[in-house]
Formats: C-alpha cells, sequence, structure tokens
C-alpha cells in the first residue's frame, strides 16, 4: 500500500468566505504529511479558451494568475511536493496524473481541497473506478458554493465510492503509526 496526498486546487479564486475556514485545515494536513515522508501532489484548475466550461457553462474563470495560483500557504509546500498536476478537468487524474500513479505505485489516495461536489468528488470516483482506494477528508474539503453543496458532495461520495472512504484528520492521523503519541 502506498499513499499519496492530493491537495485539489488550493487556488486564490477558490477561496471564498465559504471555503477559507479549510485553509488552515489542509496545510496542517499537508505539514504533517511532509513529515512523514509520503507523497504529496497538488493540483491546479486552468480553464482555457474553448473549454467545455465556457462553450457548455458560460463561465471563463481561471484563466490567469492571480485567481488560478496556489495559495500562498501552499507555495513553498508544491514546490516541494512529488508534482503539480495542471488539468482543464474535474478530475486530478489527467495522463500526468496516470503516469506518476505507475511510477510511484500509488494505491491508496488521500484527498482534499476544493470543491467537496465537484473535483474533490471525481478524483475520489476516478480513482475508485481504477481500482485504487480514495479517502476524502471531509474536515480538509469544502466548497465555494457554501455548506449545503459540501454535505451533498460528501452523501455522493458515501454512495458511488462507500462511506468507509470518507475520514476526518483527526480520524486520519490518529490511523497513521508513524506519527508521535502524545
Amino acid at each position: 500500500m502506498t499513499e499519496v496526498l492530493v491537495v485539489v486546487d488550493m487556488q486564490n479564486g477558490f477561496i471564498t468566505p465559504e471555503t477559507a475556514s479549510v485553509v488552515p485545515t489542509v496545510v496542517d494536513l499537508v505539514e504533517h504529511w511532509e513529515r512523514t515522508g509520503r507523497d504529496v501532489v497538488f493540483t491546479r484548475f486552468f480553464n482555457p479558451p474553448g473549454s467545455p466550461y465556457e462553450r457548455l457553462m458560460h463561465w471563463t474563470g481561471f484563466r490567469e494568475p492571480p485567481e488560478n495560483e496556489l495559495i500562498a500557504e501552499l507555495t513553498d509546500h508544491a514546490a516541494n511536493s512529488v508534482a503539480v498536476v495542471d488539468k482543464a478537468q474535474y478530475s486530478a487524474f489527467t495522463g500526468e496524473m496516470d503516469k506518476l500513479v505507475r511510477l510511484r505505485e500509488w494505491t491508496e489516495f488521500v484527498i482534499c481541497g476544493i470543491a467537496t461536489e465537484m473535483c474533490v468528488l471525481k478524483t475520489a470516483v476516478d480513482a475508485f473506478e481504477q481500482g485504487f482506494r480514495p479517502q476524502i477528508v471531509t474536515d480538509a474539503s469544502q466548497t465555494y458554493m457554501g455548506a449545503e453543496a459540501h454535505e451533498a458532495g460528501l452523501a455522493l461520495a458515501a454512495r458511488l465510492v462507500g462511506s468507509e472512504q470518507l475520514t476526518t484528520v483527526r480520524s486520519l492521523l490518529g490511523s497513521d503509526h508513524s506519527s508521535p503519541t502524545a
């Protein structure tokens, strides 16, 4: 079993009053994960001209900085990570990610970030459908659409990948045998 922490789309443009509270939790999780020496991958969403988001949803955001840049609290961590995977889709499972999965032999994906009901969920479902174990860290994920959308995303995740794949930072780190005991 080889785990990777996938930090999804923690970008300036996704930090809103609804998502800002999750930033310290994600940073703490990343810092703990790094201390254990396990792999971390960050994703960044981009919305190129002509994308389905533009054509079908009439949304033209995330074309340029500063909104598409990773938040300042995570830039140093991203620079030291296994990779920053750029994507123009919901899922982290791009061609680049598929290559990393094979190279690093990851079998478990611990997923956190923004947005619970979109990119976090789609990444978990894609991992599941490829035969891997996804775990969504519920208190290290959030959405700019508010609590109702976050809860809806978690309900869908429970249905699509199993409720056992939903965890919290405390549960995740409590089961981490490499963490120091108090």
